[in-house]
């Protein structure tokens, strides 16, 4: 359960983003204009806030506490969803079974075959749970008509790369082998997450390609994809816009042992030479104040280059976890729709 103090800040962060659009502005200060774009008037009040609540970021806290923290804020900024029903399980890991919760929308109680999605949460390979993204998982399924299945994969540092990458295969194979159980559609399965669970889509989609197992859409959302060079995004928004140069470092320090090749086609993504046939079609969602920006727009370039059927979007007044604000302010909320809306059509 949070503790006050986080109770007290989740309130006010209700109230203020909230707040009509226009109050936000007065509130916020003068607009942030950074490489030909604005930042959204209820981010950049969010940020003021979180800056004069003294609210540390995770890369200062105890590995521990930063994992509990991030839960905590999560559950704050994503309000309560509806959906028509959840049930958690266990799924198949690689190497053991693996904490997993089932998502079904209200529309498909009852029903079956689903269209059905293995959801990857993010975190930065190191923190993030099934409940740090329980709500925009309620929302993503409820909106559209999508069952979710989120897998809670083994995290670094205890589990360095490639432990993710190989659990999040063996979640998907587990999803294909039991979807007469789970009611799912093998004509429409997909694989989505954000962040790191944005690259871990990458990795699944792929491997799942080589292996020839059915996937018909990835879903990406503001991915990481490469471990080894800074993009232009990284060095412009790498402070100040919640999502720090010091937590990229420190997850990717934790994620990869001393001796770990970052250039594995496994690792920095962006870095492939070639691509499997049969590779699901991929929407690419990014944020434009985002460090990540640049990568994850620089593989969906690259998945077009090779032939891969590409859509994308960039939000360009949004931060670095916008996707997990699904229960307060006026743009996150409606942007996590559109995502739904684009997962409906795809598995329609």
């Amino acid at each position: 359960m949070p503790g006050l103090q986080t109770t007290v800040e989740g309130v006010l962060a209700h109230f203020f983003l909230n707040l009509p659009v226009g109050v936000q502005r007065v509130l916020a200060g003068r607009p942030v204009v950074l490489d030909g774009q604005t930042l959204a008037p209820e981010t950049q009040l969010l940020l003021r806030l979180v800056r004069l609540a003294g609210d540390p970021g995770t890369e200062s806290m105890p590995l521990d506490r930063a994992r509990a923290h991030l839960t905590e804020q999560a559950s704050l900024i994503g309000g309560r969803q509806r959906i028509g029903a959840t049930r958690d399980l266990t799924v198949d890991g690689a190497e053991g079974p693996l904490p997993a919760r089932l998502f079904v929308p209200t529309e498909r109680l009852g029903a079956g075959p689903r269209p059905t999605m293995l959801f990857l949460h993010g975190g930065g390979m190191m923190e993030g749970d099934l409940d740090s993204h329980d709500a925009p998982c309620r929302l993503l399924a409820e909106r559209s008509g999508v069952q979710l299945l989120s897998v809670a994969y083994r995290l670094a540092p205890e589990h360095p790369f490639p432990a993710a990458v190989e659990d999040c295969l063996a979640a998907y194979r587990w999803l294909v082998d039991h979807a007469a159980q789970l009611r799912a559609d093998t004509d429409r399965l997909a694989v989505g997450g954000d962040s790191a669970g944005g690259y871990l889509t990458a990795t699944t989609a792929i491997q799942a390609a080589e292996q020839g197992l059915p996937m018909a859409f990835q879903l990406l959302v503001y991915p990481c994809t490469d471990f080894v060079e800074r993009s232009r995004s990284r060095e412009l928004f790498g402070q100040g816009f919640y999502l720090t140069r010091e937590f990229i470092d420190l997850a990717e320090e934790r994620y990869f042992a001393v001796d770990a090749d970052r250039e594995h086609p496994l690792a920095s993504i962006l870095r492939r030479k070639d691509f499997p046939d049969g590779l699901a079609p991929a929407h690419v969602v990014t944020a434009g104040f985002d460090p990540l920006r640049d990568e994850g727009e620089a593989y969906a370039d690259l998945l077009a280059g090779y032939g891969v059927e590409v859509t994308r979007v960039r939000h360009q007044g949004m931060i670095h976890g916008f996707f997990n604000m699904v229960g307060c302010g006026h743009e996150p909320p409606s942007y996590v729709v559109g995502i739904a809306d684009r997962l409906r059509h795809a598995l329609s």
